[in-house]
């Protein structure tokens, strides 16, 4: 007659509800010990593994969003773990959409290293523990169409040709024009869409993504985003302790917001490594605070020049399609006070180096984004 308590299951069990449930290091050794001395709870110690996954998806969690909190608050050995555990759920998982599926497609690749059982044992209690006490985030809609729906669009391969060279040249001039065009663009294929939703049955309702705000210095880009966002006619809600924002707004408006958030931050970084080196040059220290003023100053100078765009933007709209885009505006403001009834206003702190602040307002202005097309 078999013992119970010395099953696989068991030993499983007892090993997480000691590490899992106290946050002291003695109680992760004991754990990871038990598991350690027994390589026949290996198979179900994944499946548990896979359960927290799914419990994540059904608190709100996305794939990019677990693996951006692990890779920030645990390591890169963790993040193994994690995408071999997506992975191994993602055949038992339900149906998802587009946007979903391409965040299964980019995880990272690679194995877990190869190490002690011990050592093994200890990370993944570490990242069970994590997975455990994720709270429940704003679900977003996973039906909807994706980057799948439209990633083939001839506009859209166009605007991310001229943002790639735009971030690519070393010429602020030219990176100037490329950026110019590629908010024309944006404007046109943002209008077009709003045309064709109008003149169909049953419009889209505005949907939702995230959007990784990273550190260091993620005030200034929640700030850049939230410009980007507000241009593009959707709203963004910065969530600062799990590294993120949700963009609400219709779907080719958030993807033009993805595309050019992303452009104008690769620009940023290029723009601060060139000033931080004029400044070493100059035989000035590098310090966080001018790279913090820097950022800022990138930021809200972008805001205001975005702001300029869509005012004038405003002045060119037909009087056919101004309810169309009115009605539009009132939706993505309806969804985002509905999925965020509680948000506050945060300023930006720490801005006080003078030189950064010039630098990063003169960088915005070499990336300015242009005035928007003339529209029908």
């Amino acid at each position: 007659m078999s013992n119970t308590s010395s099953t696989p299951d068991a030993a499983v069990e007892r090993a997480l509800r000691t590490a899992l449930h106290d946050t002291a290091d003695t109680a992760l050794d004991t754990g990871a010990s038990l598991l350690a001395a027994d390589p026949s709870a290996d198979d179900e110690l994944a499946r548990r593994g896979t359960e927290f996954v799914a419990a994540a998806w059904r608190r709100g969690w996305q794939p990019a969003d677990v693996v951006r909190l692990v890779r920030r608050e645990l390591d890169e050995v963790h993040v193994r773990l994690l995408t071999a555990l997506i992975r191994a759920q993602a055949p038992d998982d339900r149906a998802r959409g587009p946007r979903w599926r391409a965040q299964l497609a980019e995880l990272p690749d690679g194995a877990p290293p190869r190490t002690d059982r011990f050592s093994h044992a200890t990370a993944v209690l570490e990242l069970y523990r994590l997975l455990l006490r994720l709270p429940a985030l704003e679900p977003l809609d996973e039906s909807r169409p994706g980057p799948g729906r439209r990633s083939g669009s001839p506009m859209l391969t166009r605007i991310r040709a001229l943002l790639a060279k735009a971030e690519a040249t070393g010429y602020p001039e030219e990176a100037e024009a490329l950026t110019a065009k590629a908010q024309e663009l944006m404007a046109r294929h943002s209008v077009d869409e709003a045309l064709l939703d109008a003149q169909a049955p049953d419009p889209d309702a505005p949907g939702a993504c995230r959007i990784g705000v990273e550190p260091p210095y993620e005030q200034a880009k929640a700030v850049l985003l939230d410009a980007v966002a507000d241009a593009n006619h959707c709203r963004a809600v910065w969530n600062e302790p799990f590294g993120f924002s949700t963009v609400v707004g219709f779907e080719a408006d958030l993807e033009t917001v993805e595309l050019l958030y992303t452009s104008l931050l690769v620009q940023a970084q290029s723009a601060l490594a060139k000033a931080e080196a004029a400044q070493r040059a100059g035989g000035r220290k590098r310090t966080k605070t001018f790279r913090q003023s820097f950022l800022a100053a990138y930021a809200h100078r972008i805001g205001g020049r975005l702001g300029e765009v869509a005012a004038a933007a405003g002045t060119q709209v037909s009087d056919d399609l101004l309810p169309v885009l009115a009605t539009r505006e009132v939706a993505v403001t309806a969804a985002t006070d509905r999925m965020f009834p509680d948000t506050v206003t945060t300023r930006l702190r720490g801005i006080t180096d003078e030189a950064g602040w010039t630098e990063g307002a003169e960088a915005a202005d070499r990336a300015q984004v242009g005035s928007r097309p003339r529209l029908p």
